[in-house]
């Protein structure tokens, strides 16, 4: 360790680290590639062949020329998700046998003929029930 100073240590570090951070950022851009719908074949393999043949220039082009929907892209991707995973998350929770909209819905019908609720009440708790 004598011979390795701790400004080398931390000036090696930081080179991991951008090397680290430049794999990252060149996996997300071939990703972003093909996760692109309006790029067809030919606009594919030509930003491919760029990032790929001439990696620093291609990457920064590419992120200049298609940053901001790069970014679109991503947020459109997480807002699927997200709406897969609740959509997932409420119909296994309703398929439990706990409560769906039927069971939710004759809790309701109950009410309405003790008279604890109008029928006015009952139809506007219906509609947002199967909404």
């Amino acid at each position: 360790m004598d011979d390795y100073p701790l400004l080398n240590l931390f000036w090696t570090m930081l080179w991991f680290f951008l090397w680290v951070m430049w794999f990252f950022l060149l996996f997300k851009i071939i990703t972003d590639i093909f996760r692109d719908h309006s790029l067809h074949g030919w606009g594919k393999a030509g930003w491919l062949i760029l990032v790929l043949l001439v990696p620093f220039i291609g990457v920064f082009i590419y992120v200049i020329a298609r940053g901001r929907s790069m970014h679109e892209r991503d947020a459109k991707q997480i807002k699927e998700n997200e709406a897969a995973f609740r959509s997932y998350v409420q119909q296994a929770a309703g398929s439990g046998g706990g409560g769906g909209s039927a069971d939710e819905l004759s809790k309701l019908s109950a009410l309405k003929d003790k008279g604890d609720i109008s029928q006015e009440e009952f139809d506007r708790a219906k509609a947002r029930i199967l909404a």
